[in-house]
């Protein structure tokens, strides 16, 4: 499997599969952890991923990584949806 050989696409959709139950028992924490493994590659749809988990509550290991640092990777890749979070994000913090 190319998730475990580290691919991040392929870590990217073992992370969807296990979010959704798609062929696969719905696990939201081992999604967060093959969406973990793809973010520190770069991933930004795995990182917005692992934002959102983290907002949710689904996962609690961002040890040296934050929700406004992951939204800012996939923002920087072009996903509207981090662009919209992290922008209400910023305007939501008091000045």
């Amino acid at each position: 499997m190319y998730a475990h050989l580290g691919y991040s696409n392929a870590q990217h959709v073992v992370g969807q599969r296990y979010l959704k139950g798609a062929g696969v028992e719905k696990n939201e924490e081992k999604a967060m952890q093959w969406f973990r493994q793809a973010a520190e590659k770069g991933h930004p749809h795995s990182s917005f991923n692992l934002a959102v988990g983290k907002l949710k509550n689904i996962t609690a290991a961002l040890e040296e990584w934050d929700v406004e640092k992951l939204l800012s990777v996939a923002a920087a890749h072009g996903l509207q949806e981090a662009q919209d979070l992290l922008e209400n994000m910023r305007n939501r913090r008091p000045p």
